[in-house]
């Protein structure tokens, strides 16, 4: 079989009475089935799925075992090569993918937690090697004062100064300031309202409205930044931010989200901090660990960020309160 066509592409099986092979329209359903089981994950995800059991596929053909189906056992002998070199959310994620396509080919998974060889080799594992996710680092106001200031004054420039102060104060994703388009933008006397068709919180498409007030400074107001982005661009309507060529010509196409993590990076370089611990999460990242420092109660912080989880975000928020909600601030010494 394709090693990864079940899950990115599942065939369907008919089943029908004997002797019919189905009606043009029960093929066409099937066909439809198909391609909604496809959009039931994002892209990404998808992606992730596919290398991660390709992966899997190609290390059991190298040793021996069985990928499909596969045993608990081939599973934790997987997993342990995996934890020489992956980390704890890597493993979890490949078992994931692994138990996915079982699922998807009419096999019970040899990946859960449900099989003690499997659950107890994770189990070490975790304790071995720990379970911290390293993430970038978030830019905080001050970091991104500094970068703005840093900002050249062209169009790029000013593309480059809307798109930080709008993705950080509407602690926007990648995906998500890559996708917005002008018509989900309006202005009125408070500030912008933006708002937003898709999200990962959102794969159903219910929409979220994302609001982000004027800055208390011209330089770094974001509903002033943008604004003088779409007149100095003459965009009117499609995507929101674009590429600008070195002669200051503005493309029809909207940005790539791996191109808006590489501005970010340039940007934090042209000031001077280490591009490598920065990315476009640092935006999001920094609306929230900034707020949470700020003092910004947890279901405010939330209904900017649009997470579904208060556990996700209180990652942010023990970054942030580390000082200020601190007991050896308090005993006097």
């Amino acid at each position: 079989m394709a090693s990864s066509s079940l899950f990115i592409a599942a065939p369907i099986a008919l089943e029908t009475q004997p002797g019919h092979s189905g009606s043009k329209s029960l093929v066409t359903l099937a066909d439809q089935v198909a391609t909604f089981i496809q959009a039931a994950k994002a892209k990404n995800t998808r992606r992730a799925y596919q290398s991660d059991w390709e992966s899997f596929a190609r290390w059991c053909r190298e040793h021996g075992p069985l990928s499909l189906p596969a045993s608990p056992t081939t599973v934790a002998l997987y997993i342990t090569d995996l934890a020489a070199r992956c980390k704890a959310s890597t493993i979890h994620r490949h078992l994931t993918s692994i138990a996915r396509i079982h699922e998807m080919a009419g096999h019970p998974s040899p990946a859960t937690m449900r099989h003690a060889v499997v659950s107890e080799t994770l189990k070490g594992i975790r304790r071995t090697i720990g379970t911290a996710q390293k993430g970038k680092l978030p830019l905080l106001t001050a970091d991104l004062q500094k970068v703005l200031a840093h900002v050249p004054d062209t169009l790029g420039g000013v593309r480059d100064r809307a798109l930080l102060l709008v993705g950080f104060a509407g602690a926007f994703r990648r995906s998500e300031l890559a996708a917005l388009v002008v018509e989900q933008v309006e202005f009125n006397s408070d500030g912008l309202v933006i708002l937003l068709d898709f999200s990962k919180t959102d794969p159903e498409g219910k929409g979220e409205t994302v609001a982000i007030p004027f800055g208390s400074h011209h330089v770094t107001c974001p509903v002033r930044a943008l604004q003088k982005w779409l007149e100095d661009s003459g965009v009117e309507s499609g995507p929101l931010f674009r590429a600008v060529d070195r002669h200051g010509r503005v493309s029809e196409q909207g940005l790539h989200a791996n191109s808006i993590g590489a501005m970010v990076k340039r940007a934090c370089a042209a000031a001077g901090y280490n591009a490598k611990e920065f990315a476009g999460h640092s935006l999001r990242a920094g609306l929230a660990t900034q707020a949470a420092a700020n003092g910004v109660p947890e279901r405010l912080i939330m209904r900017q960020t649009r997470h579904r989880s208060v556990t996700t975000l209180r990652r942010y928020i023990r970054q942030g309160s580390l000082f200020r909600e601190n007991a050896a601030a308090k005993v006097g010494l």
